[in-house]
């Protein structure tokens, strides 16, 4: 299976403005390019070699506009992704990497199985990291009028590692610029890259130490709180208040404990931990609390179904049991999923784009929804909620 890289929304690029105006000739864009980056100070020879190796992507451009791997649902999406090879390397390179893990857990308190789960889900630990230029695309990202302002800041980012010493025009990676075994942006890599084997260089295509230190710091910087739970499975009462569910509503663990939640194996985390419980397929399905490093995880990637997966899959990766599946309902297919998302936006909620994928957004529309139409209130959308609607 190839990497998810090739398929992820975009993690934590921070939107700003373009610094140049997209579309047009894609040659005349390169040279405004260049012309932005020597305002910036960068050298001009460099930013000569750096922006002529440039090229324009159509694979690019196809991939970034096919990402339909996310209108999955969670079990769907986990049953294809979490496999007992992936598990059993994970073991594996937890126990060949025991020292780098331990000095993570150490410096920057986050559990090793969160950066095994990535660095399964990204690059099938290191062996699939994509093929994509990485100059190429994120040029041509740049020139696409669709989400500039994300791109073209991760370009200067690039040309600088580029003067640094520590990116070669002719490094691959996902459709979407990310590079290395954890997938990172050229921005994110400045800001945050570690070298973890001591050579000098920051390399995360080729040193586990560089890419999972680096990554564990990034966490730290998007918020991640040291040596706390980030999701937990649990069992929940059949007459739980649905509309609490959510991860808009937050109550502490002691309270949810009193609600009737328990955890399906070990202890629940510190009773003054806000939490949410999550339901990702409704109150027939599996069931988690998430706890506030759980939110984290949507600074690394805005998918939810990929989001909860990855923290799932990371307290696999520590020893907790296979989910519970229950007996869902069946949800919506994608067509479906446009159809709700039409009506809901009718109604005046944001859904955050009509784009066949549960999101957050349309999750809490569906649950306001719900709630006005006398239904159990756990946003899970299916069929006869829609033609209610």
């Amino acid at each position: 299976m190839r990497s998810l890289g090739f398929l992820l929304a975009l993690s934590c690029a921070t939107p700003a403005l373009a610094d140049v105006s997209c579309g047009g000739s894609f040659s005349s864009f390169k040279n405004a390019m260049k012309a932005e980056a020597l305002a910036q100070g960068h050298d001009r020879a460099a930013a000569d070699r750096f922006f002529n190796a440039a090229q324009q992507s159509a694979s690019v451009i196809k991939a970034d506009r096919a990402q339909g791997f996310f209108q999955k649902d969670f079990i769907e999406f986990s049953r294809a992704v979490i496999s007992q090879n992936r598990i059993d390397n994970g073991r594996r390179n937890s126990a060949n990497y025991d020292a780098v893990f331990n000095k993570i857990e150490r410096d920057y308190g986050v559990s090793r199985g969160v950066l095994l789960a990535f660095w399964a889900l990204e690059t099938d630990y290191g062996q699939v990291q994509g093929n994509f230029n990485t100059l190429s695309a994120l040029m041509t990202l740049s020139h696409d009028c669709r989400r500039p302002e994300l791109f073209q800041p991760q370009v200067f980012s690039a040309l600088t590692l580029y003067e640094n010493g520590d990116f070669d025009l002719n490094t691959t990676g996902a459709w979407a610029g990310e590079i290395g075994m954890v997938q990172m942006l050229p921005k994110d890599i400045l800001e945050n890259g570690v070298d973890g084997d001591g050579d000098g260089h920051v390399r995360l295509k080729t040193s586990p130490p560089d890419a999972l230190m680096s990554g564990a710091k990034m966490l730290r910087h998007l918020g991640w709180r040291a040596n706390e739970p980030w999701l937990q499975e649990i069992t929940v009462p059949a007459d739980l208040d649905w509309s609490k569910t959510g991860l808009n509503h937050k109550m502490t663990v002691s309270q949810w404990a009193k609600l009737g939640v328990q955890p399906r194996s070990g202890k629940l985390g510190p009773s003054n931990l806000q939490a949410s419980v999550l339901l990702p397929m409704g109150r027939n399905g599996p069931a988690f609390l998430a706890y506030p490093n759980f939110e984290v995880y949507f600074e690394w990637n805005k998918s939810f179904v990929y989001v909860t997966t990855a923290a799932y899959f990371a307290t696999r990766l520590e020893g907790a049991p296979v989910y519970n599946a229950g007996n869902p309902e069946p949800g919506l297919s994608g067509a479906q999923m446009n159809q709700l998302q039409s009506k809901l936006v009718a109604r005046g909620y944001d859904v955050g784009g009509v784009d066949g994928i549960l999101g957050e957004k349309t999750r809490e529309a569906v649950q306001d929804v719900q709630m006005k139409l006398g239904l159990p209130a756990d946003a899970w959308p299916t069929p006869s909620l829609l033609s209610r609607l």
